[in-house]
C-alpha cells in the first residue's frame, strides 16, 4: 500500500497590514488558526507561497506573536517553507523574512545561481522526499524577467514529486475582478511539476492547464485591504489548502478558516437628497444584525442635491457600533452628487481610483525619461504612493523614520531601471 503524506499550502497573509488594531489583530488570529489546523491535522510540512507579513519591516509585535505560533509548529516537527512576495520583499536582504530564515524558524526555497540562465536548486523535503523549487516575487511584479530567463529544462528533467512554488498571478487564470493585473503567461513556468503552489491572487481556486500539474491558489487567510473585506462579507471563504500526496497529488482540500463574520450592506442613493438617503440608510441600519461582525458598508449612487458629507459616514458607523459590531468601514467612493459634482472617477476602491487618475492623467506630466511615461510611469507612481503612505512605527525615533522612509523611495524609483530592463 502507498503511503500518502500532506503538507498544507497557505499564502498572502500578509500580517502587519491593517493599522486598525481590532482587523490587525484578526489578521493574526486566522494565521494562528491555520498553523493550529496543520498540527490538528498532522501535515508533514508548510508551504508559505509570499506575502507572510505585509511589509519586509513590519511591527515587531507582529513578527513576535507570528514567530511565537511558527516555532510552535517547527518544535511538533513540521517545517515550514516560505519565497518572498511583492510585500515581503527586498533586494537587500533586510527582509523580515531573512530575519526569521537566519534563526531556523522556517526555510527559504529559493536558491540557485544566477547568469545568463538562472539556475534553481531543488530542496529535498526530508519528512516525505517530496522535492521542493521556487521564484520570489518582486515589487509590482517585476520578476517576469526571472522567469524569461528561468533554465526551465533543467527543473523538467528532474524526477520525483516535485512542487513549484511561485508568487505571481498567471494570464490565463486570471480571476474576471483582476483583469487588468500584473501577470505571467503559464508558458513562463516549468512544465511537468505535480503541483504549483502560487501566491499574489486573493482569492482561492484550483487550476489545471495542459503540460501543467495542479495550479493552485489558497487565496488570503484574512484580508489585507478593503477589497479583501469587501469580498468576504459578500461570501468568498478565505484559507489555506491540505494536499495529500503520493507519487502524484491524491487528494486537495481547502481548509476554511473564519475568525470573524462579515456582512456586506449596500444602498443606493441615487435620485435622493443627501438628507433623505442619510434618513433612509441610518433607517435600514436599525434591521441590520450586525452584532460581533465586521461591517462592510456601501453608498454609491447620485444624489439629486446636497453634498455627499451630509450623508455623514461617522454617524453612521456609530449607529451600528452601538449595535454591536466589531468594526464598520464605510465605502462612499461610487458616491456622487449633481449639485456639487465637479469630477468624476469611477472606481470601488481609493487604489482603483488612484489607478485611473494615473492612468488618465501620465501623459500630462512632462519628463524627461520615457521609462516614467505610459503604464511603467504608473507602476512607479502607484508604489511611491504605497510607500510614502507608510507610518511611523511605535517607538520609531524621526530621524529613524525619515531615513526609512527616504531609503524606501529610493528603492522604489530605482523600479524605473528594472521596468526598463523588463521592455
Amino acid at each position: 500500500m502507498i503511503k500518502l503524506h500532506k503538507f498544507a499550502h497557505l499564502s498572502d497573509c500578509h500580517l502587519g497590514a491593517h493599522k486598525v488594531p481590532v482587523l490587525q489583530q484578526l489578521g493574526l488570529e486566522a494565521f494562528e488558526s491555520a498553523l493550529d489546523l496543520c498540527l490538528e491535522k498532522s501535515v508533514d510540512f508548510i508551504i508559505i507561497s509570499g506575502d507572510l507579513f505585509d511589509s519586509n519591516l513590519p511591527d515587531l509585535q507582529v513578527v513576535s506573536e507570528a514567530a511565537r505560533k511558527m516555532s510552535k509548529v517547527k518544535d511538533s516537527g513540521i517545517p515550514i517553507y516560505v519565497i518572498y512576495g511583492s510585500h515581503d520583499y527586498s533586494p537587500n536582504y533586510s527582509s523580515i523574512v531573512d530575519v526569521l530564515d537566519g534563526t531556523g524558524l522556517y526555510k527559504k526555497i529559493v536558491k540557485g545561481t544566477e547568469g545568463d540562465r538562472l539556475k534553481l536548486d531543488f530542496r529535498i523535503e526530508p519528512n516525505t522526499g517530496a522535492k521542493l523549487v521556487g521564484l520570489s516575487a518582486r515589487k509590482v511584479g517585476i520578476e517576469r524577467n526571472n522567469f524569461e530567463i528561468l533554465d526551465r529544462e533543467n527543473l523538467e528533467k528532474e524526477e520525483g514529486f516535485k512542487i513549484f512554488v511561485f508568487h505571481s498571478a498567471i494570464s490565463e487564470l486570471l480571476p474576471e475582478n483582476l483583469a487588468k493585473a500584473e501577470a505571467i503567461p503559464a508558458s513562463l513556468l516549468p512544465k511537468g511539476f505535480n503541483y504549483y503552489a502560487g501566491g499574489h491572487v486573493h482569492q482561492h481556486s484550483e487550476n489545471s492547464l495542459p503540460g501543467y500539474g495542479l495550479i493552485v491558489y489558497p487565496g488570503t487567510t484574512f484580508a489585507s485591504d478593503q477589497r479583501d473585506l469587501e469580498l468576504s462579507a459578500k461570501g468568498e471563504k478565505r484559507g489555506f489548502y491540505i494536499v495529500s500526496f503520493s507519487e502524484k497529488v491524491e487528494h486537495v482540500d481547502f481548509i476554511e478558516v473564519s475568525v470573524c463574520e462579515q456582512t456586506y450592506i449596500e444602498y443606493d442613493a441615487s435620485n435622493k437628497n443627501s438628507i433623505e438617503a442619510r434618513n433612509e440608510i441610518m433607517k435600514k441600519l436599525e434591521d441590520e444584525d450586525v452584532e460581533g461582525k465586521i461591517v462592510l458598508l456601501k453608498i454609491k449612487g447620485e444624489l439629486s442635491g446636497g453634498k455627499t458629507s451630509d450623508i455623514k459616514p461617522a454617524l453612521l458607523e456609530e449607529l451600528l457600533m452601538q449595535r454591536g459590531a466589531k468594526h464598520v468601514i464605510t465605502n462612499r467612493h461610487g458616491l456622487t452628487s449633481k449639485e456639487y459634482s465637479t469630477i468624476k472617477v469611477a472606481g470601488e476602491t481609493i487604489q482603483d481610483i488612484e489607478r485611473r487618475v494615473l492612468e488618465e492623467n501620465i501623459g500630462k506630466v512632462k519628463v524627461s525619461e520615457d521609462i516614467l511615461k505610459g503604464d511603467m510611469g504608473v507602476k512607479v507612481a502607484l508604489e511611491l504612493l504605497r510607500v510614502l503612505r507608510q507610518e511611523k512605527k511605535p517607538n520609531e525615533k524621526s530621524t529613524d523614520y525619515e531615513t526609512r522612509i527616504l531609503e524606501s523611495v529610493e528603492e522604489a524609483l530605482k523600479l524605473k531601471e528594472a521596468l526598463s530592463d523588463d521592455n
